[in-house]
């Protein structure tokens, strides 16, 4: 993997952690988690805030490059929930830069550091955390399909030291492709680049095949095993080959950071399923408000907080729907989009 593509991706990542206060440097940050200042004692299931002289420590376990919107999400829900950061709470963030397989042993570093909760960001992240420890209280965000990863055993109650917060993916598919092929005139073949390991992108596939044989568009599937062979097909794709690309669902090899670049080098319109990728530089996205995740989850990490274990906290579903355009990258692309489309996006970025 050329060291350059995946710098200018993960220095987008490490700006954005520093400029919340996550990270003080991204050395520190990829080596191991950081020390998270204290050793306080656990409860069986809950985290009574009263025992603790010392601020709670919440280890978070991400398979991105740095903090993401639901990370950034709880820390502001907290804050917004009067508990005051460093004093009452410290966030210590181990992510693992896209290797879904190596978020076993992170996790099982993070229970080693001893923290009061793991905060577990995405499907993979929550599994690794459920294998690492039955004891220590563990809040998810960015999770699809919990029921049916076995995290829980029902959304009323979840059972085990698990609850959190889930979102609507899947579904999105279809109005996602449509979304695009409104925005793109002349939308006829787009690129889906997606890890074969992934069920997710696999069944995504499957659904994004369907809507586009509705919608006279060619779906060219690339699968891939490796950060190289993403690399590669990224890096050969050419503007008048595909229309456009779409990303995969989840961050594993890098696939998004290299969609960016192949965008940004050659002039292709993306579509992404978060606002995130449409704040660096993506195209358009439609997905849910992975950001209002984090500070739903929040709350959930106040009742465990206050004593409640997490067997009796009810799994909660983020609604919210975002539609973001990027009216800088559509201006680099040489795009005009329709006013009424337009229209019905939540946020534009100019």
């Amino acid at each position: 993997m050329a060291c350059k593509r995946v710098r200018l991706y993960e220095t987008d990542a490490q700006r954005k952690m520093r400029k919340i206060g996550l990270a003080p440097s991204y050395a520190q940050w990829s080596v191991a988690l950081i020390a998270l200042l204290v050793n306080s004692r656990l409860l069986t299931g809950s985290v009574d805030a009263a025992e603790h002289t010392q601020p709670i420590k919440i280890g978070v376990l991400t398979p991105s490059w740095g903090s993401t919107p639901p990370v950034v999400g709880l820390r502001d829900g907290l804050l917004e929930l009067g508990y005051r950061e460093n004093e009452q709470f410290v966030l210590g963030v181990r992510f693992t830069q896209g290797d879904m397989a190596a978020l076993p042993a992170a996790a099982r570093e993070l229970i080693q550091q001893e923290v009061d909760i793991v905060f577990a960001d995405y499907d993979d992240a929550a599994k690794a955390a459920q294998m690492a420890t039955s004891r220590i209280p563990i809040v998810f965000a960015g999770v699809r399909d919990p029921l049916g990863l076995g995290l829980i055993q029902s959304l009323a109650r979840p059972g085990g030291n698990l609850t959190g917060v889930t979102h609507l993916d899947l579904e999105l598919n279809p109005k996602r492709l449509e979304l695009f092929h409104e925005i793109i005139p002349g939308l006829k073949r787009v690129l889906f680049p997606y890890d074969t390991a992934d069920a997710y992108a696999v069944a995504a596939a499957r659904m994004y095949r369907e809507a586009a044989r509705g919608l006279g568009i060619v779906l060219v599937e690339q699968t891939v095993q490796t950060p190289e062979e993403a690399q590669a097909i990224l890096t050969q794709v050419r503007k008048g080959e595909v229309d456009g690309i779409l990303k995969p669902p989840a961050v594993s090899l890098n696939i998004p950071g290299f969609i960016l670049e192949a965008a940004g080098q050659r002039g292709i319109p993306t579509m992404f399923d978060a606002a995130f990728w449409a704040e660096q530089g993506g195209l358009v996205s439609y997905g849910p408000d992975l950001y209002a995740s984090g500070r739903q989850a929040a709350r959930l990490v106040d009742k465990i907080l206050k004593g409640t274990k997490p067997a009796e906290i009810p799994v909660e579903v983020n609604s919210k729907i975002e539609f973001v355009i990027n009216l800088k990258a559509a201006k680099a692309l040489g795009l005009t989009i329709a006013p009424e489309v337009l229209y019905r996006a939540d946020r534009i970025i100019r």
